[in-house]
């Protein structure tokens, strides 16, 4: 069974960003990256299913810079068989990244593509259903937990107040969520494994895309805390201003 897994190099969270002189993207100094959490579920749901079947070849894909290599290795350390990383500028227009990653994924044969439901950078939700429905593939999204069954795929998914099932043939592309795929932590006989193990860098020139980023600013300062009183009596105060201040009211 042939699976690959799309990655993303992305900011981590708790690193505090700064916006670049040229006003629409990040300054890249002091930044650390991480791989997006969601695709990180996503590899931990490919690791599992080859474990589970006792076979499969698992590949991981990004499209990014030289430094995503580091990314890579980690996967590779994780558990996957082999890495490709498409150099090239992957920037927010989800339809150009898929067109980017399209003849690479197709020629791998997959019978199983999994990604993050979503990046915790741009927060979009684009990238799986388009490269699925470029491939051709049925596609399920938010998916917390599936199994395979015979030559389906059976997906939980979570949905508003609910829970919900779905069914799909084989091939097909999932996008994971948080659930079931709490991800490893790399072994030290997966680290040295790791080195071993191939990884593909290959140029891509990345196709125009249809959505830019025109302006990008941080959110205003929050402003300090206003004590107005303790108590019922300070209830007609509260309500006068956030009538006439705040304008919620």
């Amino acid at each position: 069974m042939q699976i690959v897994v799309v990655l993303k190099r992305v900011p981590d969270t708790d690193t505090r960003v700064r916006v670049a002189e040229d006003g629409f993207s990040l300054d890249p100094g002091g930044v650390r990256y991480v791989t997006n959490p969601y695709d990180e579920f996503a590899l931990e749901a490919a690791l599992r299913i080859r474990e589970e079947r006792g076979e499969g070849e698992i590949t991981a894909i990004t499209l990014g810079e030289e430094s995503a290599q580091e990314m890579l290795r980690g996967a590779l350390a994780a558990g996957a068989d082999r890495a490709i990383l498409l150099r090239g500028r992957a920037g927010s227009d989800g339809s150009a990244v898929a067109r980017a990653l399209l003849p690479e994924v197709e020629a791998l044969g997959p019978d199983l593509v999994l990604f993050g439901m979503k990046t915790i950078d741009d927060d979009q939700e684009q990238l799986g259903p388009m490269l699925a429905t470029m491939l051709r593939l049925p596609c399920a999204t938010a998916v917390s937990e599936f199994e395979i069954e015979g030559s389906h795929l059976r997906c939980r998914r979570e949905v508003e107040g609910a829970r919900e099932w779905v069914q799909l043939p084989l091939p097909a592309a999932l996008t994971i969520t948080k659930g079931a795929y709490e991800p490893r932590h790399p072994s030290l006989k997966g680290i040295m494994a790791a080195k071993k193990k191939p990884l593909d860098v290959r140029d891509v020139i990345v196709p125009p895309g249809r959505m830019r980023v025109v302006e990008m600013r941080l959110p205003p300062e929050r402003q300090g805390a206003k004590f107005i009183g303790e108590g019922p009596d300070a209830v007609p105060e509260l309500v006068r201003r956030l009538r006439g201040e705040a304008g919620v009211l």
